[in-house]
This record gives C-alpha cells, sequence and structure tokens, in this order.
C-alpha cells in the first residue's frame, strides 16, 4: 500500500507499507536512486523472520515533494522525516536496514532514535567522506569510475553536479531490465552482473525509472548529502548494528565496509570476500535473520 506522510515542515512523503503488516517494522532505506517499488524477495524475507516491510521515497523521487532548494540537507536530516512516517503509521519500536546509499541513513536512525530502533544493518553502504570519515583517496579506492565521476562532482557543489545528474537521469528516466546492465557501465563486477537478471533486473529498472520522474531534484541532492558531513556521531550509536560488505563491489568500495565495521560502536562484522554490492540481495533472509538476531526479537 502506498500512502502519503507529512513532513514537520509540510512536504509530502511517499510511503510504502507492506499489504499484511504483521510483526516487527523492518524501516528499509533503499539505495541511491531510488523510489517506492514493491520488491516481493524483500517483503518474504521480511515476513519469514516476522516482519514487515516500511519504506518511502526520499525528497525529490516518486511522489516526494523536493528539498527547498535553499536548504544544504545532511543525513541526519532524514531521520526527521522518517520519524514523521513512524509517528503517522503508529509505530514506535522497528529495527532498520539500509543499503547502499541508504546505509548511513539506517545509521543515523540507530544513532537519533535509540529508544525506537532496535537494531541496524548497513548492507553495502557508504562511509563518510571526509572528517570523520575516510579520506577521499582512501573512499575512493577500488570504486567505479562513473561513481568516482559523480561525487567528485559533489565535492565541487552543486553547479558542478546538476549537468553530470542531468545526464544520467536522461538515461535512466526509459531505462528497461534489457538494458540496465548497460546502464551500470563499469560499476558492474562479474559476479553483480551474474543476478542483475530476471524479476531484479526488472526491479531494479523500474525502481531508477521511478526516482527520475521528478528529474535530477532527487538523485541532485542525493548525491550531494551523501558528500557532506552527516550530521551525527557514529560513535554514539549504542544499539546494535550489523555490517554486510562484500569485496567484489566497485559501487560502494569494500573498504567502506571495513571502515565502518571498525567505527560504529560494537558493530558486527559480516564481510565475504565473494560477494559483491547486488549479489547480497540473495542472502536477504540470512541478513534479517542477523538482525532479528541482534535485536533480539
Amino acid at each position: 500500500m502506498i500512502t502519503t506522510v507529512a513532513a514537520e515542515d509540510g512536504r509530502k512523503l511517499e510511503v510504502l507499507v507492506a499489504d499484511d503488516p504483521v510483526g516487527t517494522p523492518l524501516l528499509f532505506h533503499n539505495g541511491l536512486p531510488s523510489a517506492v517499488v514493491p520488491f516481493a524477495p524483500l517483503d518474504d524475507a521480511a515476513a519469514a523472520n516476522g516482519m514487515y516491510v516500511v519504506t518511502y521515497s526520499r525528497p525529490g523521487y516518486g511522489g516526494s515533494t523536493p528539498w527547498p532548494e535553499a536548504r544544504e540537507p545532511v543525513v541526519a536530516d532524514d531521520v526527521a522525516d522518517t520519524t514523521a512516517i513512524l509517528d503517522a503509521l503508529g509505530i514506535d519500536e522497528f529495527v532498520t536496514l539500509g543499503w547502499s546509499g541508504g546505509g548511513p541513513r539506517a545509521l543515523a536512525t540507530a544513532a537519533l532514535l535509540p529508544g525506537r530502533c532496535r537494531g541496524a544493518v548497513s548492507l553495502a553502504g557508504v562511509a563518510p567522506v571526509g572528517e570523520g570519515g575516510l579520506d577521499q583517496e582512501a573512499w575512493e579506492r577500488d570504486m567505479g569510475p562513473e561513481n568516482v565521476r559523480d561525487f567528485r562532482a559533489a565535492l565541487q557543489g552543486r553547479a558542478v553536479l546538476r549537468p553530470v545528474m542531468e545526464q544520467e537521469v536522461a538515461e535512466m528516466a526509459g531505462v528497461t531490465a534489457d538494458d540496465i546492465t548497460a546502464a551500470f557501465g563499469q560499476l558492474l563486477t562479474d559476479v553483480d552482473a551474474a543476478v542483475l537478471t530476471g524479476e531484479f533486473a526488472e526491479y531494479i529498472a523500474e525502481d531508477f525509472r521511478r526516482s527520475c520522474e521528478q528529474g535530477v531534484a532527487g538523485i541532485l541532492e542525493d548525491t550531494m548529502t551523501i558528500t557532506r558531513p552527516w550530521g551525527f556521531d557514529l560513535a554514539v550509536i549504542d544499539v546494535p548494528v550489523a555490517v554486510w560488505q562484500g569485496r567484489q563491489d566497485a559501487m560502494v568500495p569494500f573498504g567502506h565496509g571495513q571502515w565502518l565495521a571498525e567505527h560504529v560502536p560494537g558493530a558486527r562484522a559480516r564481510l565475504f570476500d565473494d560477494e559483491g554490492h547486488l549479489t547480497l540481495v540473495r542472502q536477504l533472509d540470512r541478513i534479517l535473520a542477523d538482525l532479528r538476531e541482534i535485536a533480539g526479537l
């Protein structure tokens, strides 16, 4: 079920809630770019672990109102939107999973809502760059050239990033499952290319198309947000966290997972030599079982 929730400042947030909301709410923060699209494997894995999925389109994606142009949001600002959604749905306690660019949002939720968040997983999640995080050289190490280009442009500001994102949106807005592999370019390692087929390819293509419905509004600000200071301290996290990361990942390199596993207090490290950025989706049952265990559900 797709519904709409009002943010604190009146912006509209597009929210997707599982059709059968039974068990513990699983707040899912998707990657960059993304908008709400049902994904049966996640729903099935959640149900098998006594959970149900709640997710939303971040500002500027899908049907969610963009951030005001004068605003320079940080990752912590997404927690206020998350709180508005949880309150509107009557959700008190929950667990959270953040994939890729959603990883920082899951960690922010764990840091800033410790009384409500019982556990979090960063799945192939991005680490912070610059002050308080990896230096730029280490952050980019083993990253595919398309992402290096995008994030370097973001570090130079919106004016530099905008034409890069306009070109990307023009290419993604009509992408199909048949050409999704080509759309990823050199961001796909061999193991990831091997799983980008069938239902999964259809899901990723639809996700990309929906993320482009408002042009660059979502992806531009989302990319900027990842490269800014996140607005919270990882060291304050005192809820259980697991960090899942594969070495065969050219989108979010292995070093990001290693760094997070070392810097998130008490994090359970799930680091794999043979997994990539997309292949970990095959492990959703194990990932959510891991989350259920650390959260004490």
